[in-house]
């Protein structure tokens, strides 16, 4: 991923006590930490080395760095502690929440994140790996409380801040078909009803690719009951963002989109790309200066492909 934060602590930033929970977890000492980019929170994400040769992988946060990461740290806790072993997701090992520091400790994955611009070998990996895995999560496990259409009803309704407040630089198509997108993001929003514990945020810098060509999904606080070709979706926008693959040949070809009413489809990228253009004029959050740049990015990205898809 290009667009890494720039505020992340790191393991020797951590309390005493912190460090100390995480060694009880791991029932020995950590001797060495690597930090890993990407991503966007400012909390750490460590590679650690114990004393007796283990390895794991420590993310951790406070109010301190930004006062919402620490509710999306408690909600990935909850939720990969009740993935289904099938689940190509790290294990947990164990949580440590004392009131303000939340930590996550999972078994380290060997791997690195795909290429981008995306490489077809890897895109067919995750792209197989997405289906097996929204087998796996159907029906979602009980622990997954919110659905997408929850999830998303606030982030789907950027079109309509953007008719209250239309930016000056707003792009002159979309502001001759305000109307059409916000009708599209709604008809997206209805179709995420399902049954399938959804990732939400599946793009090249939550996804490892080991040695083996396995693909694993890290990074799961958004996690919410949708139907089994929402994380498709999500890949293909990622892939569009980076270019290198024709997105309506991905969806035509894959086997959890091929299916999916087009209009279904065309509606939640409508949905997604008015959330990426109102979100990235917002005042950047607390320890996150780099995510308003990549939402601009995306939406920048999606809005030729959604008008193509709308003039259909």
């Amino acid at each position: 991923m290009r667009s890494p934060t720039k505020t992340r602590i790191t393991w020797r930033d951590l309390p005493a006590h912190v460090r100390t929970a995480v060694e009880a977890i791991l029932d020995d000492r950590v001797v060495a930490a690597e930090s890993q980019p990407g991503g966007f929170s400012p909390g750490t994400a460590d590679r650690v080395r114990t004393a007796r040769g283990g390895r794991a992988f420590v993310k951790a946060v406070s109010p301190a760095q930004n006062d919402r990461s620490p509710a999306m740290h408690r909600a990935e806790a909850r939720i990969a502690a009740a993935l289904p072993a099938t689940t190509p997701a790290p294990r947990l090992l164990g949580s440590h929440d004392d009131g303000e520091w939340i930590t996550l400790v999972y078994a380290d994955v060997e791997g690195r994140h795909p290429a981008t611009p995306w490489d077809a070998t890897e895109l067919t990996a995750v792209l197989s790996t997405l289906e097996t895995m929204a087998a796996a999560l159907t029906p979602a496990p009980a622990v997954a409380t919110t659905a997408a259409t929850e999830a998303l009803a606030h982030d789907f309704g950027g079109w309509r801040r953007i008719v209250e407040e239309p930016p000056a630089d707003l792009d002159p198509w979309a502001r001759a078909h305000l109307e059409e997108l916000c009708a599209a993001a709604d008809r997206g929003l209805a179709a995420l009803g399902g049954d399938t514990l959804c990732h939400l945020d599946v793009r090249a810098d939550n996804l490892l690719i080991g040695p083996d060509g396995t693909v694993t999904v890290v990074d799961w606080p958004w996690a919410c009951r949708g139907p089994a070709w929402l994380d498709t979706l999500l890949t293909v926008v990622n892939v569009q963002v980076y270019g290198g693959h024709d997105p309506d040949t991905l969806l035509a070809a894959g086997p959890l989109t091929a299916h999916v009413d087009p209009a279904d489809l065309t509606g939640a990228l409508a949905g997604f790309t008015g959330f990426f253009l109102d979100g990235a004029r917002q005042p950047p959050p607390p320890g996150i200066p780099t995510v308003r740049a990549f939402q601009r990015l995306q939406g920048d990205a999606l809005l030729p492909w959604l008008a193509r898809r709308l003039g259909e």
